[in-house]
């Protein structure tokens, strides 16, 4: 006997209202980034009103500009994320249909190109207001864990970006044909509940980890270091994850049922995989390099 589980969810809308003949819904999704955003808000005003965690005793910019970079990063958020789902996962399907670009509502974001998006308003707002780009990066880097956290459990309720087939305990049956396209599974087809498994690495663990060092540790201190190690420490649980998580549906084909974007062989990589590998690189440079470069200082 099978011991798997029922999908849970609780629907897509947590309510919706009628207002001069349109409909207006509040979405699970919506409010994962409201919350996840107002949260690492506060942690980011925290860690700024403790002049004593940062070098010279000296916080990156004042609360006032905290404030003000909220609605640049929801910019890059939306879209970066937008963009970089159209350039890394569907972009000939888009080239020939651009319009279906604008309807962001249909879904299809890339967390990759969020933060690429996010990098972007990030530094520019840094340029405009004269602010430390390492510190600055070091308090996003503190405050994004929750929005992630967050955003995996909206992914999950709305049965999207499932895993692979599983016959563990703990798979789950989600809903849908696509979800119940499994071939070689007779009967309901369970999966990984891939959401949760990076809500929980790149959320809990990286979150608790990177909350840790900035204000218990002193990593504050040495510019850099902990935006280093959220670029690595996400990235890292992306690629293991991947494992489990069902690739994208435009790169399976009977050739390549796992959905790689690169093969070796009989092994290859996915998608996010290949996103995934220069982060780590990228984040372990950083580390190291503002390790050393506050020891010369």
């Amino acid at each position: 006997m099978q011991y798997v589980i029922p999908f849970p969810g609780f629907g897509n809308e947590i309510f919706s209202v009628e207002l001069f003949g349109f409909s207006f819904a509040l979405r699970w999704y919506a409010l994962a980034y409201i919350v996840g955003i107002l949260i690492g808000y506060r942690i980011v005003q925290r860690a700024i009103a403790r002049p004593g965690l940062w070098r010279d005793q000296t916080a990156p910019m004042p609360s006032n500009l905290a404030e003000a970079f909220l609605t640049w990063a929801v910019i890059g958020i939306v879209l970066g994320g937008r963009l970089g789902y159209v350039l890394f996962y569907d972009f000939a399907n888009f080239a020939q249909n651009p319009g279906e670009i604008l309807k962001v509502w249909h879904g299809g974001m890339s967390f990759h190109g969020g933060f690429a998006g996010v990098v972007v308003t990030g530094l520019i707002f840094c340029a405009r207001h004269r602010i430390p780009m390492l510190s600055f990066g070091d308090l996003m880097a503190m405050a994004a864990p929750v929005g992630l956290f967050l955003g995996r459990l909206a992914n999950f309720n709305s049965a999207e970006l499932w895993g692979r087939p599983s016959d563990l305990p703990w798979a789950v049956i989600f809903p849908g044909e696509a979800a119940q396209h499994c071939p070689g599974v007779a009967g309901l087809c369970a999966r990984h509940p891939s959401q949760l498994y990076e809500a929980l690495l790149e959320g809990v663990i990286l979150g608790i980890l990177l909350l840790y060092l900035g204000f218990r540790r002193g990593w504050l201190q040495k510019p850099g270091q902990l935006m280093g190690l959220f670029i690595a420490g996400y990235g890292l649980s992306r690629f293991v994850v991947e494992f489990f998580r069902q690739a994208d549906a435009q790169f399976i084909t009977p050739d390549n049922p796992m959905g790689y974007a690169m093969q070796f062989g009989e092994f290859g990589i996915t998608r996010g995989q290949q996103l995934s590998l220069p982060m780590i690189a990228i984040g372990i440079g950083f580390v190291i390099w503002a390790r050393h470069r506050a020891g010369r200082v």
